[in-house]
């Protein structure tokens, strides 16, 4: 249970990681109120969306527009003409009037007589501007009103951007207590006629209930809300739509009579300003038009809107605005934030052809589509009087999108290093970067392939704990690779203690043949420090020998549509395996091909005439030991004395095929050694380059199995047909420290007689 819990944890790790983390970050910035403003914005953008409302014909609106203005030549205009204006709307018999118009001081002419008309219509209703603010002070309502409790406070709750988006219910005063709004007031007279009255919910005692509607208080982080004002009692304005979404008329129409028979008769009559010079307009959520120049709405209008949202709830039980409680709008956040982070992550092994099927299968796409479902979501929401945040969880989705992207791109960073231990840089960028890169197949082209292999390695390994074989290949394979890469080849592959090297794939460049060939000798160079470290961990000195070869062969990826590797193939990549293995240690031999491809200044110490197996001619090869140019690279020459033997070393061998001993086992004695060979004396004729495993005779110290010697023929005698110079290739600790005894006895001579 608990391997299979830490395999699921592990394959989720990109989600598991990246959610989390977002979500608290999207949380945390919030909570901050940086996105308030943004939050604000996509509401305003759901209420211009919104189907259109019906016109609400129980509100009327009079207002006091710029030609009504020019047309009276007054402003203020004056009581005597204010109550004119009421008089002429008693008689259409409304349910309320609300006077949206300040009356806190004399306008003569006529002052008695609005007096009079204030104090004979109980249900015109007054304002009076409670907030004190920096740039706003109170004003006082019409003392007549006043007193006949005939007020509300017209106040309109301000957001950080200017904009209204919220009505009073009750305003605080200084003295504790409270006053009802102005559109509450209003909504109140008209809504006794119906024999509703206000009183708290059964649900909630705080809140104000009115037939069937709940109106529950505005608190200041309530959906896109961060610390906001919630002073007093506040709700969420519904809005109804601009102020044509009301039957309206002119105060002059008013003082002339002209109003259309009942339509004011049993309705709540609104008279204010909605002139320009009055600067009674104020931002609204219909002031966000993107496609049109932004228009602000007039305080009457707004105050229509309240209480149309008052009597369509309590009337008709249409809700209010809700927002989300805090718990579930986090659980929303994060909802949309595994949502993003999953569909990126699933996305991650998905098959070239699996995501041309539909936009949704690309991870992008995918992003794009969940956030129209998000915002869909919300809008549907919006529609049915809930306020789903869309900022946030939008954030949140694109955000864990975005960290699981940052995820893979890094472990495919991660991959891309580890993939480079096994194949060059320039193989990676040529699968990763290419469009055609991964696709099956190659090119023809002109590469130069380096081989390597350690001499007698096989050898060596059967005598050493695998641990120690693993250490030795990891310290000679890592210098090698060092090397390699300075000389911008591509490592093909380690195929146990050989190189397989490319120089002209994926890349071809003019100078790779001498790249190739300077890199061979810096290679041969570095096992000097190879083996100082081998000497000091107590293991064997290890030899190598390269074989170059430049032909044309098929680059590319081969394989099959599961299982792939860049790779050349081709009659050339074999016969450079055919020339690496005519190398004793420490030798570099080149074709023909590559030693004219290369065109450049090169120490050749000798050269040979082969016919490889599988090869339809002899070919020459050629011993280098040095490069010039701007390379300027020499091996050490090989002065390997020869010391001819007091006592010759009687042995047996055998002829080696490829790796294993074959054939009749024939008698020889060593008459010579040198440091790292010897003349070799046998009645059988034995061809240069041939693989023979040798066993001493009369040395009773060496166990079987302990004893074998392996070494390549160099050349035959020309003095002796019976004598054959040979390079030892492998040398068994115990065998070393018996030569080292014939050695000590033996007398130098100049060179290989013949």
């Amino acid at each position: 249970m608990r391997a299979k819990l830490k395999q699921q944890i592990w394959q989720w790790r990109g989600v598991l990681l990246a959610v989390p983390n977002v979500t608290a970050l999207v949380i945390a910035l919030r909570f901050t109120g940086l996105l308030q403003l943004l939050e604000l914005a996509a509401l305003d953008q759901f209420f211009l969306l919104r189907p259109r409302e019906s016109i609400d014909e129980r509100i009327v609106i009079v207002e006091v527009n710029e030609p009504d203005i020019r047309k009276l030549n007054q402003w203020p205009i004056s009581d005597g003409v204010l109550a004119k204006i009421l008089e002429n709307l008693k008689q259409q018999q409304p349910r309320a009037i609300g006077l949206d118009i300040y009356r806190d001081l004399p306008v003569n002419p006529g002052h008695q007589d609005l007096v009079k008309v204030f104090k004979t219509t109980p249900n015109l209703i007054g304002v009076q501007k409670v907030s004190h603010k920096s740039d706003s002070f109170p004003v006082e309502p019409a003392p007549e009103l006043k007193q006949r409790n005939q007020i509300g406070a017209n106040d309109l709750p301000l957001d950080g951007d200017g904009k209204i988006r919220r009505g009073l219910l009750y305003a605080g005063l200084k003295d504790g207590n409270s006053l009802e709004s102005f559109g509450l007031k209003l909504a109140l007279l008209y809504l006794k006629a119906e024999g509703i009255t206000e009183k708290p919910a059964a649900t909630n005692p705080n809140f104000l209930q009115l037939g069937k509607g709940i109106f529950p208080t505005f608190e200041a982080n309530d959906g896109g809300y961060i610390g906001a004002d919630a002073s007093s009692y506040q709700v969420l304005l519904n809005y109804r739509g601009p102020i044509n979404r009301f039957p309206k008329l002119s105060i002059n129409d008013v003082l002339e009579n002209r109003i259309s028979p009942g339509l004011m008769q049993g309705k709540i009559v609104l008279i204010g300003s909605t002139a320009e010079s009055l600067k009674d307009l104020f931002w609204t959520p219909y002031s966000s038009n993107l496609f049109n120049a932004p228009e602000r709405m007039a305080g009457v209008a707004i105050h229509a809107n309240l209480i149309s949202q008052i009597l369509s709830s309590a009337l008709e039980g249409r809700p209010q605005i809700k927002p989300l409680p805090e718990p579930i709008e986090w659980l929303w956040i994060l909802f949309w934030s595994i949502v993003g982070a999953t569909l990126c992550w699933q996305q991650r092994h998905s098959s070239s052809d699996k995501r041309k099927l539909s936009l949704i299968a690309n991870s992008t796409g995918g992003i794009f589509v969940a956030g129209g479902c998000l915002v869909g979501t919300s809008y549907v929401a919006f529609l049915c009087a809930w306020w789903f945040p869309v900022v946030p969880p939008l954030l949140a989705l694109t955000g864990s999108a975005i960290a699981v992207t940052q995820y893979i791109a890094r472990s495919a960073a991660e991959m891309r290093r580890t993939f480079g231990r096994y194949v060059t840089d320039e193989v990676v960028a040529n699968l990763l970067e290419t469009p055609s890169g991964l696709k099956l197949g190659g090119e023809r082209k002109k590469v130069t392939v380096l081989m390597s292999d350690l001499r007698g390695f096989s050898a060596v390994s059967e005598r050493l704990a695998p641990e120690q074989v693993v250490a030795i290949l990891n310290v000679y394979l890592g210098a090698m690779a060092d090397v390699i890469n300075q000389y911008n080849g591509t490592i093909n592959e380690f195929i146990g203690d050989g190189i397989f090297v490319m120089f002209g794939a994926p890349v071809s460049r003019e100078d790779d043949s001498q790249r190739a060939i300077a890199c061979a000798i810096a290679m041969q160079l570095a096992m000097k420090p190879v083996n100082e470290h081998n000497q000091q961990m107590n293991l064997p000195t290890l030899e190598m020998g390269i074989g170059i070869h430049t032909g044309e062969v098929v680059a590319g990826n081969v394989g099959s549509q599961k299982r792939a590797k860049y790779s050349v193939v081709g009659s050339h990549v074999n016969l450079t395996a055919r020339i690496e293995s005519y190398t004793v240690g420490g030798q570099i031999l080149i074709s023909e091909e590559t030693l004219k491809d290369a065109n450049i200044d090169l120490r050749i110490n000798g050269e040979l005439r082969v016919e490889p197996k599988g090869i339809k001619a002899p070919i020459t090869i050629y011993d280098i030991g040095g490069i010039g140019g701007n390379y300027n690279l020499l091996l050490p020459k090989d002065d390997d004395i020869m010391m001819s033997l007091s006592q010759e070393i009687p042995l047996e061998y055998t002829i080696l095929e490829g790796k294993h001993a074959v054939g009749t086992v024939f008698l020889g004695k060593l008459v010579c050694l040198s440091e790292n060979g010897g003349q070799l004396q046998s009645d059988h004729s034995l061809e240069p380059l041939t693989n023979i495993k040798i066993k001493l005779l009369n040395a009773p110290e060496i166990t079987p199995g302990d004893g074998d010697l392996y070494a390549k023929v160099i050349k035959k005698s020309t003095v002796d047909k019976h004598h054959f110079l040979i390079r030892f290739t492998a040398v068994p600790p115990k065998v070393t420290q018996i030569l080292d005894t014939f050695r000590q006895h033996g007398c130098n001579i100049d060179s290989f007689q013949g």
